[in-house]
């Protein structure tokens, strides 16, 4: 075999093609890859533009075989290891392409990418393009090199496409095309692959094989390490038993990982990678490699920061109460964004260079902004940068805390805004919250803000397991829809209301009775949150009636609690970005739509806290709005306002949706299969989705206390027949060894589960959710997607082709990904033929099973 470090321009260039074997799985990578390979380019390319020279990032390896030369001369490679790295890159260069044809003027760089990247110019056929998918990826792949009109459609290969047209989108708008032109050199050449070639006659399989079989690597600290112990000859041992390994004992290996990153980034190395710590560790302490007493120094420094790691990781470790305090809010809020600057400022606090108290306030103007660009809806990416540059701009004789509040308000478009008290206010009124960042995080703000009441009796939180409560439900009854009728505005539907009020924090708040609230009337709620200990509760309680007027006067309410408990920049700041979150927003849903669907203004609108008129009026007002036709009137037509940039009439958005894959009936009227909900365009701007959507793990008394709700809501709600028939195909599963979950929201869901593996790992796995309320079936893709076997699409799309040879059933392909429905009184209906799809998904899971375990019992459903 041969090895040499190549780009991927050099990779590609000349006429040839790197065709993927049928025994590589199909493409997988997902969100958090690419959005892991766009932050490296985004990085690279700001270096390129502030005139820095960029060093090559190592993308990892490519291992080829030579294939058979075809007839005119033209290289066949087999992409044996590499392919998800190739593909991805092949997808991000479809996507420049397409961005360079849009902008106008650039139709030669997009020409030259389309020639001498994604194909073979004067080859015909299959030899037209350099990278040929496996089977199941290749309509996909091959509809985005030919610009389809159903490129970017379902499925990882689309969903890719969509991420990079998205990023480059957005990216220009701010960068502008000399931004653009930088990630092309970006991608093009400072993207470093290690191309390994095989020789003819190798056994390709055996190669893939033992590339894939490999043992457990060193980590980074093991690395470190190992260097640090080679440089300590006489005091090593020594170092090792009273430094290291305490330190190692006390943190785990994990932790030791993190620690060691800390290390670097309150340093002030504030683009390190916790992938690379050993290569910038060792960079660091190579000039003292010589010298084993400051090498001991360095090791008993990093021991001493490994205490102050561990009362960041469990604040219960804190004496200082308000620290403590303030410690404990940002764990439960969660991820490593203050890990930094918590850092730091522990160290100054055992230093004798702050006080507890400057730590605690410094650290809840961090709090503050989390919290605040959380209510206003600003990403969260970015965020991590802007504390890993705070040890920098942090001055040694400055109180820390008003240091954070002075770099925090440095207001920047996009990644560093600050939302004032106005801008605070405004969301809670309006934007849905409940469908904003983690549960965790809204549970947290929950938290503080009835804490804010000082109730005599403190909830103990850690045993009343609350969650979210909608006081409005998210599936009511039609007397909740009779009130809204009588607050809805003119040509506002009491379900457009819904939409807009439902998720509002001013709907919100928090309870250990979901179930029983349910989604009954007013009446019967107030009895139930009279009784609660949570003041805010009571404080619902003592209304006369739950509608729009009551819901934006606690909305009003809370947001005056919230500017208190969490303080707002340094006032006269100047808005660092004067464009609402929520437009932002918006582009990015639309460009994340696959091809084959469509959404409504009302959808549009309560996804970023806003009415379906100014919708309209901002997607009219805005030429070349991508993908702006896709969104239709409530019952799925063109609506009559639309016009095209160039003034083409409306019928032209029906021909191209229609060319998408989008059904039309006669009255021209969008199929309502392909349409996604708020939910839907949620879920594929990767918020995390409700968590009533899954099933929970319940003790043997829980559980049969939700298999009671499940049946009691399922007999209120449906007609007898159907309730019969879905409990009675429901116990023919358990009596085949399947297994029931269910859901703690107040709409008691039913999972029907499949149990695999042997006695040392046993997995659950289930294809969709039966809501009794509503009365829908969920079919689950958009979590199957991330679980093994079903992680492989192809089998995703087999599940969907079985059920939709049920009558009734009519899932759209394009909503692979997500989580499309059928009416509960179809599963009554054929409750017998999915049953038997039911039996085809558990038993291709254990198959599955069996082949990744061959020793172990793959067990019953």
């Amino acid at each position: 075999m041969h090895a040499q470090e190549t780009t991927f321009k050099e990779l590609v260039q000349g006429e040839k093609q790197y065709q993927v074997p049928l025994y590589q799985r199909t493409y997988s990578w997902q969100r958090e890859q690419l959005q892991q390979l766009w932050d490296d380019v985004q990085e690279l390319v700001e270096e390129q533009l502030e005139g820095r020279a960029p060093a090559a990032h190592f993308l990892g390896s490519v291992v080829l075989a030579p294939g058979r030369i075809t007839a005119g001369g033209m290289q066949r490679w087999l992409v044996v290891d590499g392919q998800q790295r190739l593909t991805t890159l092949m997808l991000a260069f479809t996507a420049l392409r397409d961005r360079h044809r849009e902008r106008g003027g650039a139709e030669r760089q997009a020409d030259r990418i389309h020639d001498l990247v994604l194909v073979n110019k004067y080859r015909n056929g299959d030899d037209h393009y350099r990278l040929l998918p496996t089977q199941a990826d290749r309509d996909a792949f091959t509809a985005c090199v030919e610009s389809s009109p159903k490129a970017g459609g379902p499925g990882n290969v689309g969903a890719a496409y969509r991420f990079f047209v998205a990023a480059l989108t957005e990216g220009e708008a701010s960068g502008g095309e000399a931004w653009t032109d930088a990630v092309e050199t970006v991608l093009s050449g400072l993207l470093s692959i290690v191309e390994i070639t095989a020789a003819e006659g190798d056994n390709v399989y055996r190669i893939f094989e033992s590339i894939n079989n490999t043992g457990v690597g060193l980590s980074q600290s093991d690395l470190l390490r190992n260097y640090l112990f080679m440089c300590l000859p006489t005091r090593g041992e020594s170092v090792y038993r009273n430094r290291w390994l305490p330190m190692q004992e006390l943190l785990g290996p994990a932790n030791l990982e993190l620690l060691v990153w800390l290390d670097l980034v309150v340093a002030g190395n504030s683009r390190a990678k916790q992938s690379e710590i050993y290569r910038d560790q060792k960079k660091r302490l190579e000039p003292l490699s010589a010298d084993e007493a400051a090498l001991e120094a360095e090791i008993e420094s990093l021991s001493r920061r490994a205490g102050r790691l561990m009362r960041i990781l469990e604040p219960e470790r804190e004496p200082d109460p308000e620290l403590r305090g303030v410690l404990e809010r940002l764990s439960r809020w969660g991820g490593q964004t203050h890990y930094p600057l918590a850092l730091q400022l522990l160290d100054r606090v055992d230093g004798g260079q702050a006080t507890t108290h400057q730590a605690a306030r410094a650290l809840a103007y961090a709090e503050s902004y989390m919290v605040r660009r959380l209510f206003a809806g600003y990403s969260t990416t970015g965020s991590n940068r802007v504390f890993m540059e705070m040890p920098r701009e942090l001055e040694k004789d400055e109180d820390p805390a008003e240091a954070v509040r002075r770099i925090l308000s440095k207001n920047k478009a996009g990644a560093r805004v600050w939302p004032d008290d106005d801008a605070v206010r405004e969301a809670i009124r309006t934007r849905p919250f409940y469908k904003a960042g983690r549960s965790n995080q809204r549970l947290q703000v929950l938290r503080r803000l009835e804490e804010s009441y000082g109730g005599s009796e403190p909830v103990d939180y850690a045993k009343a397991r609350l969650t979210v409560e909608h006081v409005l439900p998210q599936n009511p009854a039609q007397q909740w829809f009779d009130l809204l009728a009588e607050e809805a505005e003119d040509g506002q539907g009491p379900d457009e209301l819904h939409a807009l009020l439902v998720h509002t924090l001013g709907n919100l708040t928090l309870s250990g009775d979901n179930a029983k609230l349910s989604n009954h009337p007013f009446r019967r709620k107030q009895e139930i949150l009279d009784s609660s200990a949570l003041r805010m509760n009571q404080e619902i309680a003592g209304r006369e009636r739950w509608g729009r007027a009551e819901i934006l006067d606690r909305a009003a309410r809370l947001a005056d609690r919230a500017v208190r408990l969490w303080p707002g920049p340094v006032s006269g700041t100047v808005p660092g970005d004067d464009e609402w979150s929520g437009w932002k927003e918006l582009r990015a849903a639309l460009l994340a739509m696959p091809t084959g669907t469509w959404t409504t203004y009302g959808d549009v609108a309560a996804l970023i806290g806003t009415h379906a008129v100014p919708v309209g009026q901002h997607l009219a007002s805005k030429a070349g709005l991508h993908g702006a036709y896709r969104v239709l009137t409530a019952d799925g037509r063109v609506s009559v306002g639309f016009r095209w940039p160039d003034g083409q009439e409306h019928e032209g958005a029906r021909t191209c949706l229609e060319a998408e894959g989008v059904p039309f009936d006669d009255a021209g009227r969008a199929r309502r299969s392909h349409r996604l909900t708020t939910g839907d365009l949620a879920a594929l701007l990767g918020k995390e989705t409700a968590e009533e959507a899954v099933p929970v793990p319940q003790t043997e008394v829980e559980q049969l206390s939700a298999a009671d709700r499940f049946e009691a809501q399922l007999r209120d709600n449906q007609t007898k027949e159907t309730a019969e028939s879905v409990l009675g195909a429901l116990r023919f599963w358990e009596r085949q060894g399947g297994h029931l979950a269910y859901g703690r929201a107040s709409e008691t869901s039913c999972f029907p589960l499949a149990r695999f593996g042997g006695t040392t790992d046993t997995r659950t796995l289930w294809p969709l959710g039966i809501y009794p309320v509503s009365g829908t079936v969920e079919i689950v893709f958009q979590y199957l997607k991330r679980r093994p076997p079903f992680d492989d699409e192809p089998l995703r799309r087999e599940l969907m082709t079985r059920l939709n040879d049920i009558e009734g059933i009519d899932l759209a392909e394009a909503k692979l990904d997500l989580r499309p429905s059928f009416p509960v009184e179809v599963f009554a209906a054929h409750s017998e033929e999915i049953c038997a799809v039911l039996e085809w998904f558990a038993h291709t899971a254990a198959l599955a099973e069996a082949r990744r375990m061959p020793d172990e019992d793959p067990g019953a459903l």
